[in-house]
């Protein structure tokens, strides 16, 4: 059975002449009857009762022209589909986002997104750490990333949008709390909660370099993956941590937020995507990011 037997058996049921089916698909009428009668024998039914003045659907008809409507219209969306992903305007794109910005800009780029490209899945995956996120876009399950510099990989490219200053997240009953901000060497005797180490967060090592500026490395550390985890782990009173600013908006009950005074460390958010993608989806969605973001530099760093 081809798809020219379906196409020709719904004009000929659609019209109920053989003559009016021939000029509506621009074939002679001897050829199209011989069509339906090979659709009929493969099929082991009759389709049509033909007279001498008009065609008639069998039961078997009735049924078999609703079954072909069906599959003609799924392979004209099929074709409609395929050029929307052609034309980057439908299919699927998966984001990531590491923990600070799972907070803040994964609610406002999907709010747009979604407004902007209502024929575009979005895969959102948050909590996504640096290391990560480069390895899922080197292996495609992840389209784009929003991560933390430096990414030294020269198959992806990096566009740094913002640098943030780190802030201190104390526990509430914690005696700094009472002060506008925190010097960094108030907090040398504190336990630290802190992103993981051996090079499996950037911000590890920020953290512990701007520590040591301030003449102190953290002695008692407790380690964790989630940005959400480490402000709950400070709320329950197991030590102080410190964070981009924009975690402020990630609020936990129990933790504070104070901004460092006397320092300027600062750290880089970045997006990132493999260079050279050739899908013009992908290509559609960094696109409009970028231009959300408001530009930005690309980095190889």
């Amino acid at each position: 059975m081809e798809l020219r037997h379906i196409r020709y058996f719904v004009a000929v049921a659609e019209e109920c002449h053989f003559g009016r089916a021939a000029e509506r698909l621009h074939i002679a009428q001897p050829p199209l009857s011989q069509q339906i009668k090979q659709l009929e024998a493969e099929l082991g039914v009759p389709l049509l009762v033909r007279t001498t003045r008009k065609v008639e659907l069998t039961p078997a008809g009735v049924r078999y022209l609703e079954r072909a409507r069906g599959i003609l219209a799924a392979i004209n969306a099929a074709g409609e589909e395929a050029g929307w992903v052609a034309a980057g305007l439908a299919g699927r794109v998966s984001i990531g986002f590491t923990g600070s910005a799972t907070y803040e800009l994964l609610p406002m780029l999907t709010r747009t997104l979604r407004q902007e490209m209502p024929g575009v899945e979005l895969d959102l995956k948050g909590e996504m750490l640096t290391p990560s996120q480069v390895e899922a876009l080197e292996d495609r399950s992840l389209d784009i990333g929003f991560l933390r510099p430096p990414v030294r990989d020269p198959k992806l490219e990096v566009m740094v949008f913002r640098r943030e200053p780190l802030i201190a997240v104390l526990p509430e009953e914690h005696p700094l709390t009472g002060s506008g901000s925190v010097q960094l060497r108030e907090l040398r005797d504190e336990p630290f909660i802190c992103y993981p180490s051996h090079h499996r967060s950037v911000l590890h090592d920020a953290i512990y370099d701007a520590c040591q500026r301030a003449g102190f490395r953290p002695s008692s550390v407790q380690e964790v993956g989630e940005t959400a985890t480490l402000v709950s782990f400070v709320a329950a009173g197991l030590g102080v941590a410190l964070v981009p600013a924009s975690v402020q908006h990630l609020t936990v009950t129990g933790a504070v937020y104070r901004p460092l005074a006397g320092t300027t460390e600062e750290v880089a958010l970045a997006v990132a995507a493999r260079t050279g993608d050739e899908s013009p989806l992908v290509k559609r969605v960094l696109t409009r990011i970028r231009t959300l973001l408001g530009g930005g530099r690309p980095t190889s760093i």
